[in-house]
C-alpha cells in the first residue's frame, strides 16, 4: 500500500500530545519519515501547540544533550529544524483544506486546540485520531479509545463519533506489559517483599546523592530510610497486592517494615 493512500480521500489525522517530551520525539520521527517518502510531501504536518512552540528553540539549541544520534547528524544539520513541519497558532489560521496531520495539545483531548480540533474533525469517518501512550481517566481521550458510539461536546450536547480511533503506545512511563515484564525475572523474591525491601532500600542508598544546602533540604539517614522503605511499600503493593504485603510484613522479619506503616 503506497504511503498516500490514507490520505487520499482527504483524510485529517488529529495526534493529541503533550507539548514537551513526547512531542517532540514524535515530531522527529514524523519529519524524517516525510522525509524518507517523497510521496507525502505534498501533506502538510503542523503542531499546534504554542507552549510546544516557544520550547522549540531550546531543543534546537541545546543539540549537545540529545543522544549520539541527534548530535552527529548535527554536523549537516539541526534535526529540531523540521524540513515538513510547521507551527499552528490558532484554529483560525488553519486552511482545513485537504489532507493533513496536526499533533496538537492537550494530550487529553479535554480543552485547548486538540479539543477544538477534535470537535471539527469527530463527524466524519475518514478523519482519524491517534493517541500516542497514556491518558488519565475521566479525560475525553480516554473515553474514545473505547470508541464509543457518542461522544460529548463542549456545548454539552451529544453526537455520534464516526473518526476512526487509534491507540500507539508511545510513552515515557512502563505500561502493563513492560511491567510483568519487569516482575518476571524477580520469580522468588517476589515471595518474601521484605527481603526485596532490603535490597532495594541498600541499592537506593547507593545512588548518588544531589546535595542541596539549605535547611529545609537537610534530612537525616534515618528519615532518608523511611522514605525509601515507604516508596518501596508503595511499590510491592502495586506489584502484589495489599493483603499479600500485610501478610508477609506479619509473618516475615522486622527489617524496617515498621517504617511503611504509616
Amino acid at each position: 500500500m503506497s504511503s498516500t493512500q490514507p490520505f487520499l480521500k482527504g483524510v485529517v489525522v488529529l495526534i493529541p500530545a503533550f507539548s514537551l517530551g513526547r512531542a517532540q520525539e514524535l515530531l522527529l520521527i514524523l519529519d524524517e519519515y516525510w522525509s524518507n517518502h517523497p510521496d507525502l510531501h505534498n501533506i502538510p504536518i503542523y503542531y499546534a501547540s504554542p507552549l510546544a512552540k516557544r520550547c522549540m528553540a531550546v531543543y534546537q539549541t541545546y543539540i549537545n544533550s540529545m543522544n549520539e544520534r541527534i548530535c552527529n547528524q548535527f554536523e549537516n544539520s539541526n534535526a529540531f529544524d523540521f524540513k515538513h513541519i510547521s507551527p499552528l497558532n490558532s484554529i483560525e489560521n488553519f486552511n482545513d483544506v485537504g489532507p493533513s496531520v496536526v499533533m496538537a495539545s492537550l494530550s487529553g483531548l479535554q480543552s485547548g486546540l486538540s479539543r477544538q480540533l477534535f470537535e471539527m474533525w469527530f463527524s466524519d469517518k475518514k478523519n482519524a485520531c491517534a493517541i500516542p501512550g497514556y491518558v488519565v481517566q475521566g479525560m475525553l481521550a480516554k473515553t474514545i479509545i473505547n470508541e464509543p458510539k457518542e461522544v460529548t461536546l463542549m456545548n454539552g450536547l451529544t453526537a455520534p463519533l464516526n473518526m476512526q480511533v487509534h491507540y500507539i503506545s508511545f510513552s515515557a512511563h512502563a505500561d502493563f506489559a513492560q511491567i510483568r515484564k519487569w516482575r518476571k525475572p524477580l520469580g522468588g523474591w517476589l515471595k518474601r517483599p521484605q527481603k526485596l525491601v532490603k535490597l532495594l532500600v541498600v541499592y537506593c542508598r547507593e545512588i548518588p546523592k544531589v546535595v542541596v544546602e539549605s535547611e529545609e533540604a537537610t534530612k537525616t539517614e534515618e528519615e532518608n530510610s523511611k522514605k525509601a522503605e515507604k516508596v518501596v511499600h508503595a511499590l510491592l503493593v502495586s506489584l502484589l497486592g495489599d493483603g499479600e504485603v500485610w501478610r508477609e510484613r506479619e509473618t516475615g522479619d522486622k527489617c524496617g517494615w515498621q517504617c511503611g506503616a504509616s
